[in-house]
């Protein structure tokens, strides 16, 4: 089995900044030889996510407008009293830090609208790292 792994470094805008890694993804499972496995894109942090949705400007804007009403800011959360990012924090919970892809011939496996994106939680721009990790045969 091999094992090939990739940082991906970026900055962000702040809350909420959606930044589509397709690409950089892609060209990762290609350098690492792979031609059957897996890919895992991982962002280390609580307040970043990995997501799959398509890359259509008003898709993306209802997805931010989703994220503001199902979890508001400011909505007296025992955690604001710190950092006041406590909505930061539940939406990347929510979300999730990973998402995982087939590797079939040497190609990554994903749906014709299916972009993989980092999504900026935080309140404030960040300096961000992505890891991809790819393994198979």
């Amino acid at each position: 089995m091999r094992v090939f792994a990739k940082e991906l470094r970026f900055s962000t805008r702040g809350e909420i900044d959606l930044v589509d890694i397709t690409a950089e993804v892609e060209r990762i499972v290609k350098e690492s030889g792979v031609q059957n496995g897996q890919v895992l894109v991982f962002v280390p942090g609580a307040t970043g996510a990995i997501i799959t949705i398509e890359h259509e400007s008003g898709l993306l804007e209802d997805f931010k407008r989703l994220l503001k009403e199902l979890v508001p800011k400011g909505a007296g959360y025992l955690h604001d009293r710190i950092d006041d990012n406590a909505h930061s924090h539940l939406r990347a919970s929510l979300l999730g830090a990973s998402e995982c892809f087939p590797v079939v011939d040497g190609r990554l496996v994903r749906g014709t609208w299916q972009q993989i994106f980092f999504a900026e939680l935080d309140v404030r721009p960040r300096h961000r790292r992505v890891i991809v990790q790819v393994m198979g045969e």
